[in-house]
């Protein structure tokens, strides 16, 4: 098969924006409906970047960096900055620039650049040169089976880590335990309660590291954790030596371990979920990492396997009654009521869910508020019906399902904030300690990613979904974590990333896997998307795919509604410092130039700088951080009134005359990337779980522009015996029953076999001689006919982080809907006496592509 040719659109700068020319207003950029955005992708790895061991130069006004738009006087040898102009002068040791002898920095086509700007990372509190760590945190609350499969691969990525990498070790069920693999004699394990939320100082007290841990022993100092050290030693932390290790030293105990370790022992109901506290055991796991490794890069690897029904952190379903009793009541009122507790809490325990006991329950603490209520004037301290405090707990049995976007948009899931703002405050410590939350979750019930989310994001971590520990969706994408070489996801800590911009340009926030630095600065807009309110974000993991949507403002100061005082150049600088696997310290600096345009004199140079698959993907996120963020927000309808502006204000046409709309070919594909939008995942979570559309809405806002404009609209590739492989309209009428068609939605790929394709396969016509040799140049015979897709598509899987699920199905079979669920419905049961010999129907009452096009035509020349 010929490669289709794909060339880069984001070149050396992994920077793409919806304009790439930008009205000088803020009036005009209003009116052009779609936010001025740019997205960077800031470690993207490209051959042509240089890297230069030498510090850079920096603005003593604005901290810009020195570029190569900077202007430069070789005679008095200064440089002069394109963001503020300021005049630089030159250290010493640029005494010999001229215009013959440049340093790469000013040579334009270097315009990103990076800086060598710290040694190897070394651990100053350890005996280790730690460069990064890794802590798995294993849930044992899982059949068999599926804990064998996760065993087996902790195993195989301890065994592809780096020697020097860190490694500890976490299990949680009910209670959780921690390792310490520094005790190789024998298991030795540290047991945390799971009911309750603990503190990190409590963590490392009862570990024994960090200052909570030191005791006074006669005779000589005392080491972290109480070891006795000499006199003259210096202080180590032992808990690096105790409870992390190094991959090379640790392999064969942690194996060991694994190889004994059982499922949790603890004894569960028939028909209830098992007690599973995964927030507090990412607690520990934060706790053991902030005390041992504050500010190097660490990754906690939380492998979960169902929803966390114990302690901080739980999704909710069932009321459970507390109630704060005060020292001033009689003993006998006292005991009255704790009675009446003790009973609440035995039912509860009892797994009793009849609405009778129910009610019962219900009436006597109705009798009980109401006796407290009588004694008012004895107990004052009870007057106010606040003293009565309704908590949530999750509901252990089976027959109880997980909240549903249903449930979130009533509110009867209040226990979901709760568990939201515990993971927030996880997220907060673990970003102030520089360290990643990564979630590998597999289960066919819910696990409790929207919930985790918040900490999963704003720390950079990567997350998977999958149905089972066993599925290749975990196991290969598990692998690609750790691989090194090519296949390497290139994974980096630490990483800071700023944002120097023109005068007249405010910048509103970023979405995407960081968190704001609240850097105040005079180009921070009064209007926040995202994480706002600064010029600097922490990202305390990145790879080489991770991607950021900043979204920008135009000031509205009368002097940028002047364009004939202005540059004709804008000017943007984003700043990434990361530290790379190798633990080398290193500054990307990234500045890019623009043009500015009056577009109310002269809309064609602004039409010719739209980029339509940034603006789709941009317009997706932006509707994803909405629906998230702003209650009773109504995606299509927000969606539908945008597309109709922008086709009013880009389009032409004759008022009132549908027929007479036309749209400037730089715009075509926009309204079609829309249409696709409002029939995504994204916008239509009717039939995902909340957990499923975190989980896409989490990979749409880190991944670079081409891969999410696939998850908006998938790509499909057409086989037949009569032309080599091709792209093919993602319709209904693409079907044919003597094709193969290949599908590209980002998280599966489909491959769909026509009717006679199968007939002739199930025959097993591709065994026989005649099909098995090629006798045109052009033409393929049927065995090489089903090989091409399975080759295409083995192709995308092995670059592609998450690993997608692979279908293959046959038309008119039951998994034939992956496919149908992506095509426009031209053809429905409304109209099949339409459709194409071989070709199928879908069974929906959406509307077409066309359809809709008819629609947005008639609305958009309405006077």
């Amino acid at each position: 098969m010929s490669e289709i040719p794909n060339a880069d659109p984001e070149g050396i700068d992994s920077v793409r924006m919806t304009w790439n020319n930008w009205p000088r207003t803020k009036v005009e950029a209003s009116k052009c409906v779609i936010p001025l955005a740019a997205s960077i992708s800031p470690i993207r790895s490209n051959p042509e970047i240089p890297t230069l061991p030498y510090l850079p130069l920096r603005c003593k006004t604005c901290t810009s960096i020195m570029n190569c738009f900077s202007r430069v006087d070789f005679t008095a040898k200064i440089w002069i900055c394109p963001f503020c102009f300021q005049r630089n002068h030159f250290p010493p040791h640029y005494s010999m620039i001229s215009e013959t002898n440049l340093p790469a920095e000013l040579y334009s086509q270097y315009t990103t650049i990076e800086y060598t700007i710290g040694d190897k990372n070394h651990n100053p509190v350890g005996e280790f040169d730690v460069k990064s760590a890794f802590v798995f945190v294993l849930d044992t609350c899982m059949i068999e089976e599926e804990f064998e499969y996760v065993k087996s691969e902790v195993k195989r990525a301890v065994g592809l880590l780096p020697e020097n990498a860190m490694v500890g070790f976490v299990t949680f069920g009910t209670q959780v335990q921690v390792h310490e693999l520094g005790f190789s004699d024998m298991s030795k394990v540290y047991v945390f309660r799971g009911t309750k939320e603990i503190s990190k100082d409590q963590i490392m007290e009862q570990l024994g590291i960090g200052g909570a841990g030191r005791r006074n022993v006669p005779g000589g100092a005392v080491g972290v954790g109480g070891y006795q050290q000499q006199r003259g030693m210096p202080m180590q932390n032992s808990g690096v030596s105790r409870f992390l290790l190094p991959a090379s030293d640790c392999e064969f105990t942690l194996n060991s371990l694994l190889d004994e370790l059982q499922t949790d022992q603890w004894p569960v109901a028939p028909g209830n979920r098992p007690s599973r506290c995964t927030g507090v055991a990412l607690s520990v796991a934060a706790g053991l990492l902030g005390a041992c490794l504050p500010g190097t890069g660490a990754r906690i690897v939380a492998l979960v396997g169902g929803p966390c029904t114990e302690g901080p952190g739980a999704q909710t379903m069932f009321p459970n009654i507390k109630i704060h009793r005060s020292d001033a009541i009689s003993g006998s009122l006292a005991l009255y009521l704790a009675s009446l507790h003790l009973f609440a809490v035995l039912l509860a325990i009892s797994g009793a869910r009849l609405e009778q006991e129910k009610h019962m329950v219900k009436m006597l603490f109705f009798r009980m508020k109401n006796l407290l209520v009588s004694v008012s004037s004895f107990l004052g301290d009870y007057e106010d019906a606040d003293h009565f405090e309704v908590l949530q707990i999750i509901s252990k049995d089976l027959s109880d399902p997980v909240r549903s976007h249903k449930d979130l948009d009533k509110d009867a899931a209040p226990y979901f904030k709760k568990a939201v703002k515990f993971y927030d405050s996880l997220a907060k410590q673990l970003v102030s300690q520089g360290h990643v939350l990564d979630l590998f979750a597999s289960a066919l019930d819910q696990v409790g990613v929207a919930e985790m989310k918040v900490a999963v994001e704003r720390t950079g971590g990567l997350v998977v979904l999958s149905e089972s520990f066993g599925h290749s969706v975990f196991k290969d994408s598990f692998k690609r974590v750790f691989d090194s070489g090519e296949k390497s996801l290139g994974l980096c800590f630490n990483g800071t990333l700023e944002i120097n911009c023109s005068k007249d340009i405010k910048i509103q926030g970023i979405i995407g896997p960081c968190t704001s630095l609240e850097k105040k600065g005079p180009s921070v807009a009064d209007t926040v998307i995202g994480e706002g309110n600064t010029t600097a974000w922490k990202m305390c993991g990145l790879d080489k795919s991770s991607c950021f949507t900043v979204f920008f403002d135009i000031s509205s100061s009368e002097k940028s509604n002047a364009p004939g005082s202005a540059n004709p150049q804008l000017y943007l600088q984003f700043l990434t410092s990361y530290q790379n696997p190798e633990g080398m310290t290193l500054l990307r600096v990234t500045t890019v130039t623009r043009r500015w345009v009056d577009s109310a004199v002269n809309s064609e140079e602004l039409v010719q700088g739209f980029d339509q698959e940034t603006a789709a993907v941009v317009m997706a996120r932006f509707t994803s951080l909405k629906m998230e963020s702003e209650e009773g927000f109504d995606a299509t309808r927000w969606l539908d009134r945008n597309l109709i502006r922008f086709c009013s204000k880009f389009g032409e046409y004759r008022k009132d005359d549908p027929s007479s709309f036309t749209l400037n070919s730089f715009f075509s594909f926009f309204p079609q990337f829309m249409f696709n939008l409002r029939r995504s995942q994204f916008v239509q979570v009717f039939n995902n779980s909340p957990d499923e559309t975190a989980y896409f809405r989490m990979l749409l806002n880190r991944e670079n522009i081409t891969n999410a404009a696939v998850m908006i609209q998938p790509s499909l590739i057409s086989y037949s015996f009569n032309s080599l492989p091709q792209p093919a309209l993602l319709d209904v009428a693409s079907i044919g029953a003597d094709r193969i068609l290949l599908l590209d939605s980002y998280f599966s790929v489909v491959i769909f076999h026509g009717m006679t394709i199968a007939q002739w396969r199930n025959l097993g016509y591709q065994n026989q001689p005649e099909h098995q040799e090629q006798h045109t140049s052009n033409a393929y015979v049927f065995a090489q006919l089903l090989q091409a897709p399975k080759d295409d598509a083995q192709a995308i899987i092995h670059e592609r982080f998450p690993v997608p699920r692979l279908v293959v199905c046959d038309q008119h079979g039951s998994q034939a809907r992956f496919l149908l669920a992506k095509l426009n419905p031209s053809a429905t049961y409304n109209n099949a006496n339409e459709m194409a010999a071989g070709s199928d129907i879908i069974f929906t009452d959406d509307v077409s592509l066309q359809v809709f096009f008819e629609h947005l035509q008639r609305l958009a020349v309405q006077s």
